[in-house]
């Protein structure tokens, strides 16, 4: 008996580039397509539920900018609900700062459009197999968010509600979900923010958290 085909769903808003993805996906050997969603809503809707009809894709290609919820937060919900799903980015984007909240999101790995459509087979593969696959690009910006390394100093300047705020932006949280979280206002959270850039001498979340986690 041969291996059991990787199951693979598709998550992208733009109609011909998801005919294109599934067209890509049904006729890889070994990569069974068990389905397309054009927003995160109706992924979320069909994929979190555990139903005899439902098929768990094991891996899914997704959309970062889609219409309504986002990917960084469809990623975010559906690793919650089905936390044995791997996700795949595919996107024309290589913002630092959605590289990285997708990635803090629950991603497993990141890979633009434009990728020879061999590597998006790869990247899929990959995943499945544990791996992380990104586009070289890709893989040197989150490089470069860990070559940062922050001195003892820098750290040190941060106030201990400073370093709570700081863990929470490092989990993906937003301005108000870290307001929630620690039952404080959102422009308290930006004040705080604020502080954090100055003493770490950084002017984004990417940064501030790249040297959270270069400490």
């Amino acid at each position: 008996m041969g291996e059991q085909a990787i199951r693979v769903a598709i998550v992208e808003d733009n109609q011909k580039l998801r005919a294109e993805f599934v067209h890509l996906v049904s006729s890889a050997e070994g990569i069974e397509f068990v389905g397309d969603f054009e927003s995160g809503e109706k992924a979320l809707a069909r994929l979190s539920q555990d139903a005899p009809d439902v098929v768990q894709p094991d891996v899914v290609l997704m959309d970062i900018q889609l219409p309504g919820m986002s990917g960084v937060e469809c990623v975010r919900r559906l690793r919650s609900a089905a936390p044995k799903i791997q996700v795949v980015m595919l996107t024309v984007f290589e913002h630092s700062d959605w590289i990285f909240d997708a990635l803090k999101s629950g991603a497993s790995g990141y890979v633009l459009k434009r990728a020879p459509r061999r590597e998006i087979i790869d990247a899929i593969r990959l995943v499945h197999e544990g791996g992380a696959p990104m586009s070289c690009s890709v893989a040197r910006k989150v490089v470069q968010f860990f070559i940062q390394r922050p001195s003892s100093d820098e750290l040190g300047r941060l106030t201990e509600r400073e370093h709570t705020v700081l863990s929470k932006l490092s989990e993906g949280l937003s301005y108000d979900e870290i307001g929630g979280a620690l039952a404080i206002s959102v422009n308290t959270v930006r004040k705080h923010i604020r502080a954090i850039y100055e003493k770490l001498e950084v002017s984004s979340r990417t940064e501030a958290v790249a040297k959270y986690f270069g400490r």
